[in-house]
């Protein structure tokens, strides 16, 4: 990789929570690459953690979206289609689930819960799939996050394990419909990494001393070993990949 590789491209991403967050590193991987990127914050509380984030990449687009107000995306992708006309790339870096799901059995989850999780962890990326759509006239590149906890039983991971595999499925449905208009659709998996929000998984100290005693290349993650797939996956040189859950875990997903 090259740092033109993404060099006249434009993109979005969605989830940058703080310096520490992975959609941050992969942010920092795509403007390394060459790429005009716009970001957004969730809340009021979020912003100060965020724009001056974007503003050190130099983002064209800065703006508040919650994803669970259509409204806040529609005024986004107003604003990708009028400075910029189209959009290469997009990555949606969100999960949510309440504490009280999250941390309880799945057999127990409420409806309320389930359904919260499921909108804001996997249908918001359909949301954004099909705002963006029309705006990536030359074909792209969509991307999402998931977890092994998708495909595997991992302790505590809890309610967010059946929606991910949502998400993961979500994802290759997309693959097969966008295809067609050159549009395509990846998964990435990063293996457990310290960030605000692995922490509000119980047990999750546990979890990386697993991964540490366990992935064959036992080296620790941190959120700078993803980006790069990130800006790999946006580009040129993957034009051919789609529908795929990518892992970067050190091997950990080979062993359970």
């Amino acid at each position: 990789m090259t740092n033109e590789m993404l060099k006249g491209k434009k993109g979005l991403v969605i989830g940058i929570a703080n310096d520490q967050s992975i959609a941050w590193a992969c942010a920092k991987a795509l403007r390394q690459a060459g790429a005009t990127l716009g970001g957004t914050w969730q809340s009021d509380k979020a912003r100060p953690h965020v724009e001056p984030l974007l503003e050190s990449i130099d983002a064209d687009i800065r703006l508040p979206l919650d994803v669970a107000d259509d409204a806040q995306l529609e005024l986004v992708f107003d604003a990708v289609a009028r400075q910029w006309g189209r959009l290469d790339f997009l990555l949606h870096s969100i999960a949510f689930a309440p504490k009280q799901d999250l941390h309880g059995r799945v057999v127990d989850c409420s409806r309320d819960g389930f359904l919260t999780a499921m909108d804001v962890s996997c249908h918001s990326f359909l949301r954004i799939a099909r705002s963006a759509e029309p705006l990536m006239t030359d074909g792209g590149s969509l991307m999402t996050m998931s977890f092994l906890g998708a495909q595997e039983v991992v302790p505590h991971y809890g309610l967010m394990g059946p929606v991910k595999a949502a998400l993961e499925s979500a994802v290759r449905y997309c693959a097969a419909e966008l295809g067609p208009s050159s549009i395509r659709v990846n998964t990435i998996s990063p293996g457990p990494i310290a960030t605000r929000a692995a922490s509000g998984l119980a047990e999750f100290p546990a979890l990386l001393t697993d991964y540490g005693q366990r992935a064959p290349l036992r080296a620790p993650l941190t959120i700078d070993d993803v980006g790069p797939l990130c800006a790999f996956l946006a580009s040129d040189h993957a034009k051919s990949i789609t529908g795929m859950t990518m892992y970067v875990d050190g091997g950990y997903h080979l062993l359970n």
